[in-house]
Order: C-alpha cells, then sequence, then structure tokens
C-alpha cells in the first residue's frame, strides 16, 4: 500500500470539495472494497476524505426512513446489516434484505455502507493483478479475461474492450425495485435512477458509474410497491457463503389469482451492471404464473447473453435460477 493523505469531513459541502479538487482523492466510509484495492496497489488514492462524520451534521445519511408516498430513503451511511434486519425492509422489501443477508459475511455488513456497496468494484481476476493488462484499471492496455480464464464473468452487457462482472447482490435488488440514487456535488444535488447509474463498459470500461468528480451518494429512496412484500432474491454460488454469485435473480410479482398483473425482474451474477430485465417483465404480464410462462421469461432474459470459453453454463443457470426465485414468489402467501 502507499502512503496517502487522510481527512475527516464535517458535512457534505467539505467533503464534496476535497474529493472535486483532485482525482486522486476517495471517499471512504466502511472501506470493505477500497481498502482491499489499496493494499493490492489496484487503487493508490493520494488522499482519503473519511464521511462516517456527515451522519451528525445530515443525520437522513445513518437513517432508514419512511418518505410521504409510503416509499423508503435509506442513507448512504447505514450499515448492510442495519439495512437487512429493518423491520420496514424486512416486511415491505424482503428482496432486498435478503439480497444484503446473501452478500458477503457479518462482520463485512457490519461495515459496509450503502453507498459503498453501490459504488463496489469488479471481482475480476485480472483487475485485481496489477501484472497483468486490464482496460479497467489502465485503459488501452486490452482485456486478459476475454482469452483468459473467464468462468466468473459476464455473459450480458459485454464489449470487445471488457466482460467483468458487476459483483454486488443488494444493487441487483435495488434495480428491480426502481430505486433512485441521490447525489450531491459541486454542481448541486440530482437524482439518478438506479438503472442508470452504474455504466456499461463499451469502449470505456473505466468508467463505472456516472458520478462527477466529488459527488458524493446520499441516500437511496425506494418508491412505494405494495405488491413487492411478494418478492425474492435467489442467488447460486460455489459455496454456501461469503462467494460472489453466479447467477442470482431478483423478483418481485403482482398476482391476480393465479394471472401476472405486473412483474419485476433482475439478474445479478452475469452481466457488466445489475441487469434489469424488461424483456423478462415483458414476457411474464398477462400471463399465468407457470413454470412454462417464468421459462419463456427467462429464455427472454437471456437471448443476448453471450458466452465465452468459460462461462457458458452461466446462460442455462440463470435461466434456472430466475424461474426458482418466480416459482418461490408465486408461493408466497
Amino acid at each position: 500500500m502507499r502512503p496517502f493523505d487522510y481527512s475527516s469531513a464535517a458535512d457534505i459541502a467539505e467533503a464534496t470539495r476535497l474529493v472535486a479538487a483532485s482525482p486522486s482523492t476517495r471517499y471512504i466510509a466502511g472501506g470493505t472494497t477500497l481498502l482491499d484495492l489499496m493494499k493490492l496497489n489496484v487503487e493508490t488514492p493520494a488522499r482519503l476524505v473519511d464521511i462516517n462524520r456527515l451522519g451528525a451534521r445530515h443525520a437522513y445519511m445513518n437513517e432508514v426512513s419512511t418518505l410521504p408516498d409510503g416509499g423508503l430513503r435509506i442513507g448512504a451511511l447505514v450499515r448492510n446489516s442495519d439495512l437487512a434486519w429493518s423491520t420496514v425492509v424486512k416486511e415491505r422489501y424482503p428482496v432486498l434484505s435478503e439480497a444484503l443477508l446473501a452478500g458477503a459475511s457479518g462482520q463485512i455488513r457490519n461495515m459496509a455502507s450503502v453507498g459503498g456497496n453501490l459504488m463496489q468494484r469488479t471481482r475480476c481476476y485480472y483487475f485485481r493483478d496489477t501484472a497483468m493488462p486490464c482496460n479497467k484499471r489502465q485503459p488501452g492496455s486490452g482485456c486478459s479475461a476475454i482469452d483468459g480464464h473467464n468462468r466468473i464473468h459476464a455473459v450480458l452487457g459485454t464489449s470487445s474492450q471488457c466482460i467483468a462482472t458487476s459483483p454486488g447482490d443488494m444493487p441487483v435488488a435495488l434495480a428491480a425495485l426502481d430505486a433512485v440514487v441521490r447525489v450531491s456535488g459541486p454542481q448541486g444535488e440530482r437524482t439518478i435512477p438506479l438503472v442508470d447509474f452504474h455504466l456499461l463498459p463499451g469502449t470505456h470500461p473505466e468508467r463505472e458509474t456516472v458520478l462527477r468528480q466529488g459527488e458524493i451518494i446520499t441516500a437511496v429512496d425506494v418508491p412505494a410497491l405494495p405488491w413487492a412484500r411478494r418478492s425474492h432474491y435467489r442467488k447460486v454460488r460455489d459455496r454456501a457463503s461469503y462467494a460472489f454469485a453466479l447467477a442470482s435473480a431478483a423478483v418481485a410479482l403482482d398476482l391476480d389469482g393465479t394471472r401476472i398483473r405486473d412483474a419485476r425482474v433482475a439478474l445479478g451474477g452475469v452481466g457488466t451492471k445489475p441487469w434489469r430485465s424488461r424483456e423478462a417483465e415483458r414476457a411474464l404480464v398477462g400471463q399465468p404464473a407457470t413454470p412454462a410462462a417464468f421459462r419463456a421469461a427467462a429464455e427472454a432474459a437471456l437471448r443476448d447473453a453471450k458466452a465465452y470459453r468459460e462461462n457458458g453454463f452461466k446462460i442455462e443457470l440463470a435461466k434456472r435460477t430466475m424461474v426458482r426465485a418466480l416459482t418461490t414468489v408465486t408461493a408466497m402467501a
């Protein structure tokens, strides 16, 4: 790890000013990803700005609160464990609680923040190995994964420049729930739909989000969705805990008897960003809640998937994971 300067910001204005002043400055809250990458010299910030004191001035950043429309505002400094075990989250949005509890370990969830989770970087072997070419780490150097070991890599949203998988669980659930990210920066405040927050790699895989220099995530809003009580997160991985998804599905269904009035579907472990599948949702709406309808929706969701040498199994695995999640939701009271 290289030497760095450290500052602790007292409010949002100070934090954004410090980070906007230098591209080599980073925010730190729990540090569960950033510190790992610093130890590997993948991230080499000249300064870290600690934002954990911001909640003293901006209380909402530490809270889960109910919005006037019945939705939730989740502060960016809320720890993953606290959000996962929140009574209101477990009751109204079980898919979000389940996704959080499927991630990492209890110790890491106790430290990881909601804002940091959204900024989590890929687990690609080559991204984390500074001896290997990686366009995400060093633009123009090449993508070692395309012709290398790519079992864990993406099959949706890839490009000739990068096939790294988006690693998170929580962002997949939030994508399915139509969440909106609230940010603040030198130019003021703005809101970004979560489905637009993360970028596809395209020709610039080094750009992972739409955040501008100095902008900070302050909260995430989850709209009221009464039928999200019938939701579920299913994750398939190499071992039962502390492992990233090979495939996952966040689903919610609005049922009129046995017919589907509305649906939400997002996939994880298979895309270069949290993958909201409008194709699957369109295939489900108006259909009976049957295995055949679920399979047809899964086929639609993975229609554009592209396999590489070692990860072709993910396409069928993702389909089966989605069908299982939908089947589980249908059985809920």
